[in-house]
């Protein structure tokens, strides 16, 4: 997908704004999370990246970082944009992003259908499958 552009973003932005709106649609519309646990504290300090295709913005990750890794986390994308690729640029951008601060350890928690794309990047599943938000995970990490 040639016109795709990830760029990181402030959460106090417009674009920040659309993010935000991205993991409305996905997490809270169509997944059902509660909005007590999609959003949470760690919004303020993380990297919110954005993909922004045909003028829109179609996904977002962020990255907490934290003294023990990189938490990659809220990779989300909308439902017509799915299928593309747009998950696996942005991961690739910040997993760049988490490199260019030095960071080499990474971790997150996948919802356990999407495990395989974040093992196209390293990551390998430990300990037992649990539930968050009313769905299967499983957390992975690169370390």
């Amino acid at each position: 997908m040639s016109d795709l552009t990830i760029l990181p973003v402030s959460m106090d932005s417009d674009l920040g704004a659309l993010a935000l709106e991205v993991r409305r649609k996905v997490f809270m519309v169509e997944q059902n999370v509660p909005e007590a646990l999609e959003r949470d504290g760690y919004d303020a300090e993380a990297i919110h990246l954005v993909a922004i295709h045909g003028g829109d913005v179609v996904g977002t990750l962020r990255i907490v970082f934290l003294p023990e890794h990189a938490k990659f986390g809220r990779v989300a994308v909308l439902r017509h944009a799915r299928g593309k690729g747009i998950a696996a640029r942005m991961m690739q951008a910040g997993i760049q992003v988490a490199s260019s601060r030095g960071e080499t350890r990474l971790y997150l928690t996948a919802q356990t259908d999407k495990t395989s794309l974040y093992e196209r990047f390293g990551f390998v599943a430990y300990g037992e499958e649990f539930e968050d938000a009313g769905m299967p995970h499983q957390a992975m990490k690169t370390y």
